[in-house]
């Protein structure tokens, strides 16, 4: 059985969260505190930087491009008088939902290290925009900001990269530069903590997400087995125990009726690195200084596929979104034993019966989660029995998820509103009355109608270096020579039509440095990347070939460690 989860904002060298429960494949580029320090190579120093005199200049090839935009369509482009045109009661279906993003006055932003997670929601919500660490558009993305300078920090999690931008004069004094008058402005991200809530009380911001005391609560595995148990959304036959012998943990499975081939997790932390296989007393062996000690969850080992879904609690009812597959543990993506590096969603991942199983666990799960006081996004991961199609509750992860990237450019995004628009009318203090039933059955019947994959490219190779040269962000294609060719700046992945298409978000670039897992960026296309012909699933050919382009336009210079050369700053900061 594997339990490995995608989910939140994508990037990171295994998430260094400060306190248990943050997940790798939620957050994208957290700097890791074992990254190189912020000397630079010398042949690298531009003299300007070298001198102190000022940030070092960013390469003509790096001037922000133009992009294309829809003015039309966007929401972001509805002009002042949208302010006009005001629903004052009670929203009743779709098209009026429509109408009120499109005319939102509250200034909404998504905070994080990228704004990868929810790229693209801007295009439905009228003043909605990005306050991010890392820029991969270098002041091209009109609603993508990042602060000019950036002095090198050592970040430990992605809560840390959050406060630090919101504390920062620059993102403090752009996301109080023009609110309307009797508005407040509105906070989303994957990570927080109390500091981040002590921060948005002081500055007046409302962070539109559960408490952090109840998300730390529910991410702990033992807790989300009860709280599954009560709602009747169940894991895999198990039992919660503790064990400090190999021959005590197979006494209490064989007890709970689980055999001696287990499946044991400790409460905390991405399952890659909390999650143990263990069949015989050298399973035990190598792994017994993380379980001893610990409250366990122990599990019967099935023959499993991982499944991410989302969804929403409302005041109308829990919104269950699409089914992705997850990529894990591939070494051309991550260096990560078991590592989440991705998602697909394709028709025939579920069956109709899995579907429906699915979508009601996923749907009592959201149900508990409220009478705990929960509301808004969340993401479960189901594992579906292969031998049996059993499906059962995996892994809840609280939070904005890594899968939210593709599950708000479906089929049922496009027919209706994108997922987290229905978090946003929960937390914007709308009155609405909506059929969440009908809204699910019209989701499961146009579940079949898409393909979409994204990929998280980490640095495999154990190298140090500074950044030289690395692709734009934007929109490229397959050219008649197979060679993924750059094709134009784009603000997103929205505008991909077929395969041979690929969307690269750019996350370290020139100016920054690489190491061993370190994030390069981010690939989305609507072309699978997984494939089972000739055994396992494994990454296509197709998909392989993405991935060596990609890197090859990647270039730099050794990092010596003992260089004096000042800093130049550290990962992802250009200049001072």
């Amino acid at each position: 059985m594997t339990n490995e989860s995608p989910s939140a904002d994508p990037t990171s060298p295994e998430p260094q969260a400060v306190k248990p429960g943050a997940r790798v494949k939620d957050a994208v580029a957290v700097p890791s505190p074992q990254a190189p320090g912020p000397a630079a190579p010398a042949a690298a120093a531009p003299a300007a930087a070298a001198s102190g005199s000022g940030p070092a200049p960013v390469p003509a090839d790096l001037t922000p491009p133009q992009v294309e935009v829809a003015v039309a369509t966007d929401a972001a482009y509805a002009g002042k008088e949208a302010d006009r045109v005001q629903l004052r009661r009670p929203l009743r279906n779709i098209s009026e939902v429509r109408h009120f993003f499109r005319t939102n006055q509250t200034p909404i932003y998504f905070v994080g290290a990228t704004p990868f997670n929810l790229l693209g929601l801007d295009r439905w919500v009228r003043n909605f925009s990005y306050i991010t660490y890392y820029d991969g558009w270098d002041g091209g993305h009109p609603r993508v900001f990042s602060p000019r300078y950036k002095p090198y920090v050592e970040f430990e999690s992605g809560e840390a990269i959050n406060n630090w931008l919101l504390l920062n004069a620059e993102v403090r004094a752009h996301m109080t530069r023009s609110v309307p008058h009797g508005e407040r402005v509105k906070v989303a991200m994957v990570f927080f903590d109390e500091e981040t809530e002590r921060i948005c009380r002081e500055l007046g911001y409302d962070l539109i997400l559960p408490s952090a005391a109840l998300r730390n609560q529910l991410d702990s595995k033992i807790e989300t087995t009860k709280l599954g148990n009560e709602a009747g959304a169940f894991s895999v036959p198990n039992v919660l125990t503790t064990a400090d012998t190999y021959e005590e943990l197979n006494e209490r499975a064989a007890e709970a009726g689980l055999g001696t081939d287990l499946v044991v997790q400790t409460p905390y932390g991405d399952s890659g690195k909390t999650t143990f296989f263990i069949s015989d007393s050298s399973g035990w062996q190598t792994h017994k200084d993380d379980i001893v000690g610990e409250q366990l969850k122990v599990m019967k080992r099935i023959n499993n596929t991982p499944v991410a879904v989302e969804a929403v609690i409302t005041s109308s009812g829990v919104v269950v979104g699409p089914y992705l597959t997850e990529l894990a543990g591939f070494a051309e993506l991550t260096p990560y034993k078991g590592g989440w590096c991705g998602n697909e969603m394709k028709p025939d991942v579920l069956n109709a019966e899995q579907r429906e199983k699915t979508r009601e666990l996923v749907r009592r799960m959201g149900e508990g989660l409220r009478k705990r006081g929960y509301r808004g996004f969340f993401e479960v991961d189901v594992l579906v029995d292969l031998d049996n199609d059993d499906c059962y509750l995996g892994e809840l992860n609280p939070r904005i998820s890594g899968a939210s990237a593709i599950t708000n450019v479906t089929a049922g995004a496009y027919a209706d509103v994108p997922l987290f628009l229905f978090h946003l009318l929960e937390y914007l203090e709308v009155e609405f009355d909506l059929d969440v039933k009908e809204i699910n059955e019209r989701w499961e019947e146009l579940s079949g109608a898409d393909e979409w994959s994204q990929m998280i490219i980490k640095e495999t190779a154990p190298i140090t270096e500074y950044i030289t040269h690395s692709p734009l962000t934007g929109q490229y294609y397959l050219d008649q020579y197979g060679t993924l060719t750059y094709k134009r700046a784009a603000l997103d992945w929205h505008p991909l039509q077929n395969g041979s298409e690929v969307f690269f978000l750019r996350i370290f670039g020139a100016g920054d440095y690489r190491w061993k897992g370190a994030d390069l960026g981010v690939l989305v296309t609507k072309n699978p990347l997984q494939t089972n012909v000739g055994g396992p699933d494994a990454l296509s050919i197709r998909a392989k070939h993405f991935i060596d382009s990609i890197r090859a336009m990647y270039a730099g210079v050794p990092v010596v460690p003992d260089d004096p050369s000042p800093a130049l700053g550290g990962p992802g900061a250009k200049g001072d």
